[in-house]
């Protein structure tokens, strides 16, 4: 466990230790939850909080006070994923009561360290496709939670990116291997490569496996001279979104990512699910099933945020005029 995430159980248990709620239960005998959370990037990360903070304003909506109701053990693979099956065993060995597991390479490390614990994901790519559930309407298993269609939107965002930038004619994709399984995986490239052929765009793929990648990634961008920037989605590469808008930015590569917090952190474009509006509905799968229900039986639920961002100050920095109809279309305009 890291000094940050020793400090933050640590005043959690201290927290819980001279609540009242809390010692007026344990003198009754009632159990205290004890839920896990694993999760991609570090705790000191930006991104990391503002999605912990949309789960833990859903939890509160329900009745849940961290440190008093409820307690968490939180374990971070600090962006490298390839950490999540001994922090996945590590929080099983704990036994609580839930697993809370980022996305899809979380969620796979905890259900092979358990079949019995309950985990709910709250970003999950494809998880039929990934193995992780039977189906969407009945799991069938120990995992639940939300899936937010990442295969499904990569043919979609390259037409978007086409709209936006109808001269592009060359567009490096950054995909990461691991970041889902490998059917998943494959059906994203494939759409990709579908929507590349349908609008007589050339693509480049480029693979990122970690972050010492991504200088090498962008420096093959800019000699097959790309065009554009197109960011599969990956937990890592969300965790890792500054580094990449800042490169793209210095390659002056118009980039469309996946997820607004790109554009926000200064991509051109963003078109995909709020990823904090999953976390904040995953609590209420949390509820579910510490007051008894099993989530083999908790339909996977699909998105019902979906924002199209864009941001006029990188076009203006990268020399581009947004079509006016394609501004018309989105959601969120920076200026």
């Amino acid at each position: 466990m890291s000094g940050i995430e020793r400090r933050a159980f640590i005043s959690l248990l201290a927290g819980a230790a001279v609540a009242s709620p809390l010692a007026a239960r344990a003198q009754q005998g009632a159990k205290i939850p004890r839920i896990g959370c694993l999760l991609t990037g570090s705790l000191e990360w930006p991104e990391t909080r503002a999605t912990l903070d949309a789960f833990r304003q859903g939890l509160r909506v329900l009745g849940y006070v961290e440190g008093q109701s409820i307690v968490t053990e939180y374990r971070t693979a600090e962006g490298k994923i390839e950490r999540f099956p001994s922090l996945a065993n590590e929080l099983v060995a704990l036994k609580l009561d839930l697993i809370l597991a980022a996305g899809t390479p979380a969620a796979s490390a905890v259900q092979r360290a358990t079949t019995t614990i309950p985990i709910v994901a709250p970003a999950m790519g494809d998880p039929v496709a990934d193995g992780l559930v039977g189906s969407l309407a009945r799991p069938g298993g120990n995992v639940t939670g939300l899936a937010f269609l990442g295969p499904e939107l990569a043919a979609k965002r390259l037409g978007l990116l086409k709209q936006a930038l109808p001269n592009a004619s060359r567009v490096a994709a950054l995909w990461h291997p691991g970041a889902f399984a490998e059917r998943t995986t494959r059906d994203m490239l494939q759409a990709t490569d579908a929507a590349a052929r349908s609008l007589g765009v050339e693509l480049q793929l480029l693979d990122v496996r970690g972050a010492d990648e991504f200088d090498r990634a962008f420096s093959a961008a800019t000699t097959g001279r790309a065009d554009a920037l197109l960011v599969l989605p990956s937990a890592v590469f969300f965790n890792a979104r500054q580094r990449i808008v800042d490169l793209a930015a210095q390659h002056r590569l118009p980039a469309m990512c996946p997820a607004r917090e790109f554009a926000t952190a200064g991509g051109l474009v963003a078109y995909g699910a709020s990823i904090p509006d999953l976390y904040r509905r995953s609590a209420s799968y949390v509820d579910k099933i510490l007051k008894g229900a099993n989530p083999a039986d908790l339909p996977v639920e699909q998105p019902t945020k979906f924002e199209l961002v864009v941001n006029l100050k990188t076009a203006k920095a990268l020399g581009i005029t947004i079509p006016e109809p394609f501004l018309l279309l989105a959601d969120e305009v920076i200026e």
